[in-house]
């Protein structure tokens, strides 16, 4: 009987002193204690008019405004109660066709889905609310193979997918060179070969390609294996600027919940404002987040070599994306569209002007 209240009195000692443990633990940010933490009083705030937000976003450096402000808990911050639900998509149709389902309210995409997606809908599915990133894309070349632009000729050239914006830039890159390519096919002067960025590292170890016209940081795996970049996108646009990723959001969504909408995009502007101010910080973070999505974090020579050229803006710079869609009109992918309304810039705007930051423009394509 002693032994047993003895025992009995060290598993009461033992069961009052675990909380004071975990509670130190948690205070020196041990494991993901603190972070679940912090994010569970930032949720318990004020609930805005929805209870639930549904964010989509790519696992890629050109998407880093949706990785950090995910990992940092910056977006939820704003959110309050309403709770931040992610998705992660591949490929932009695949986000476009989840935002028509209903299966999320907000993405972060790439223009030329956007334009697709809008265009398709008649105008009725989706409006553009900010912009995200400018740059990040480069044409990478086996430097054994292709020593001037001049060489593309001839060389079996990537792109990702049929009709996506690096497609379409690289194709319009290939008809002011004055050279002939079936946009569907992808054959003629330059091979055009449409291959999933996954596996494009692969394809030119191989020697299965010449090089790539990719986003990062495919671009930057490519360059670890050798590869040389032969042309920053950047440098054909004026000053070096143009929409590679923007944020979508249903339209009834808007409708619905604007307080929402304005809620998450105060998180990306502060997102944006906090990566640019940190830099080394903000790079690790983005990364973390990835191997967080993808098992596998991008190593330090890829990560170096991606990162300084993707550029952290909230500008859509909407004159940039009409361009775009010019250049897929050209190459035969896209029928002429009618863009008027694709923007809807008001509720950034309004972030921005509390922020005491200058206003964007929609260059004519906004809601009237």
């Amino acid at each position: 009987m002693p032994a047993s209240r003895t025992t009995l009195r060290r598993s009461l000692a033992a069961a009052a002193a675990l909380p004071l443990l975990i509670g130190a633990l948690a205070s020196c940010g041990y494991g993901s204690q603190a972070k679940n933490d912090e994010k569970k009083v930032a949720a318990e705030g004020e609930k805005l008019s929805a209870d639930t937000v549904r964010l989509g976003y790519f696992p890629n450096l050109t998407h880093a405004t949706a990785l950090v402000g995910d990992q940092e808990g910056i977006i939820q911050k704003e959110l309050g109660g309403t709770q931040l639900k992610v998705s992660t998509f591949n490929a932009g149709p695949s986000e476009i066709e989840a935002l028509n389902a209903d299966s999320i309210d907000i993405g972060f995409i790439g223009p030329s889905p956007a334009i697709n997606g809008y265009t398709k809908s008649k105008g009725k599915n989706l409006r553009i609310v900010s912009g995200s990133a400018s740059g990040g894309v480069k044409l990478v070349v086996n430097p054994d193979r292709i020593k001037s632009l001049d060489d593309v000729k001839g060389k079996k050239i990537a792109t990702p997918q049929l009709g996506n914006t690096q497609d379409v830039a690289f194709l319009n890159w290939i008809s002011e060179k004055g050279w002939k390519v079936d946009a569907q096919s992808g054959k003629g002067d330059v091979s055009v070969l449409r291959t999933d960025n996954k596996v494009t590292p692969d394809a030119y170890k191989s020697g299965s390609i010449d090089g790539a016209w990719v986003p990062e940081p495919t671009a930057s795996k490519l360059v670890s294996e050798g590869g040389k970049v032969l042309l920053d996108e950047s440098t054909l646009w004026p000053e070096k600027k143009f929409v590679i990723t923007n944020i979508i959001v249903s339209q009834k969504f808007l409708s619905e919940h604007p307080d929402v909408v304005e809620a998450v995009l105060r998180g990306t502007v502060k997102t944006n404002e906090w990566i640019n101010a940190n830099q080394a910080k903000a790079k690790e973070s983005a990364n973390a987040k990835l191997e967080e999505l993808t098992g596998k974090p991008l190593g330090a020579k890829v990560l170096d070599g991606a990162w300084p050229s993707i550029q952290f803006i909230n500008d859509p710079l909407a004159a940039t994306l009409q361009a775009q869609a010019d250049h897929a009109v050209k190459a035969g992918l896209l029928k002429q569209p009618d863009l008027a309304g694709i923007y809807d810039l008001k509720p950034l705007n309004k972030v921005l002007k509390t922020a005491g930051q200058p206003e964007v423009a929609d260059a004519g394509l906004g809601v009237k």
